[in-house]
């Protein structure tokens, strides 16, 4: 006789059934499929896009250029008679950052003002460090006859500038008659992206993301509010020009993204100390409304380098040689003639 097979209760016999993906796993599998895509098409548009805007800037006629050391160094002049001032920019500046102040120093001195390499239309070329800036500084008075009797020049550093200069006159004292941090301090205070900065930010992205804040007026001009203040001139178009411009050159944007590894240059606080010992004329000038430094900097600045009291331009921020051009003037002659300005 058949018997009729019993069917098996799988719970009571102890097995489980089978189950399929579980959902976390699917969520994951999903995520990586769409974070792909996702890259592929940013990538693709990053690389069309940077093909598209690889066109370079030229320069703007008729620049000058003397080969300072190592460096092919564009710089501008203004003035035929009185004893030469020579200007030094910060990070991001150039020569015609000074095209204000210039002028009104003109009327007694001979003023210069130089492109530091990695910015400005002065020939690229690292490692970008004060090391480096200030052998083309010191290159530049060679090459224009600045420094010997009668023709030694008073420095004005504004900014990372001040570590410049600040290095110049350590190393060459006695061909130079006298120093200014305008608006720095001269150390080196690790500012700057974060050391994985440029890791993080790699190609094509880092391009397609520079060329497209350059091309954003507002983005240039919010920047220059931010550190000029209320008191500077409005940027026109050819005001945005001139600031754009030097970034879209040919070598600039693998220039910038090593400076900006490099980290805003600046010398330890024992070397800017040094400055004490220079008995050369000193002077400490800041805007009394410098966000970038602290309330105190002005006067730490001042006595670690050796300076008198520091001038404090009221309302002004962080580029005074803009907002403030007649009151930087002022402190400069106050430095080239202490005498007459004590009277």
């Amino acid at each position: 006789m058949d018997v009729e097979p019993r069917p098996v209760d799988t719970e009571a016999a102890g097995s489980t059934p089978a189950r399929g993906p579980s959902r976390l796993g699917r969520w994951l599998r999903r995520a990586v499929f769409v974070w792909t895509v996702l890259l592929a098409v940013v990538t693709t548009v990053s690389l069309v896009f940077n093909a598209f805007t690889a066109g370079r800037a030229a320069p703007p006629k008729g620049l000058r250029y003397v080969q300072a050391g190592d460096v092919r160094t564009r710089y501008r002049t203004w003035g035929t008679t009185g004893s030469p001032v020579v200007l030094v920019h910060g990070a991001f500046e150039q020569a015609d950052t000074w095209s204000r102040l210039a002028p009104l120093l003109a009327r007694d001195h001979r003023v210069y003002a130089l492109d530091l390499t990695g910015d400005g239309y002065s020939r690229r070329r690292g490692p970008y460090t004060v090391d480096h800036f200030t052998r083309q500084l010191l290159g530049f008075l060679t090459a224009l006859h600045l420094g010997g009797p009668g023709q030694r020049p008073l420095l004005v550093g504004h900014s990372s500038g001040a570590a410049v200069v600040t290095q110049a006159a350590l190393r060459a004292p006695g061909r130079l008659a006298g120093v200014m941090l305008l608006d720095g301090d001269a150390r080196d205070t690790g500012a700057g992206p974060p050391s994985a900065f440029k890791y993080l930010l790699i190609d094509p992205y880092r391009t397609s993301l520079l060329r497209l804040g350059l091309g954003m007026d507002w983005l240039i001009r919010s920047f220059y509010d931010a550190q000029c203040g209320p008191a500077c001139p409005r940027l026109d178009a050819a005001g945005v020009d001139e600031w754009r411009r030097p970034l879209r050159v040919a070598g600039a944007e693998t220039a910038l993204w090593d400076m900006l590894g490099e980290g805003v240059p600046g010398l330890p606080a024992d070397q800017v100390a040094r400055l004490a010992a220079v008995h050369i004329p000193k002077s400490v000038v800041f805007g009394a409304q410098d966000d970038v430094f602290s309330k105190q900097s002005p006067w730490q600045t001042a006595r670690r380098v050796g300076a008198p009291p520091p001038t404090l331009i009221p309302g002004a921020r962080h580029l005074t040689m803009i907002s403030s051009p007649r009151q930087v003037a002022a402190a400069v002659e106050a430095l080239a003639h202490p005498r007459a300005a004590a009277h």
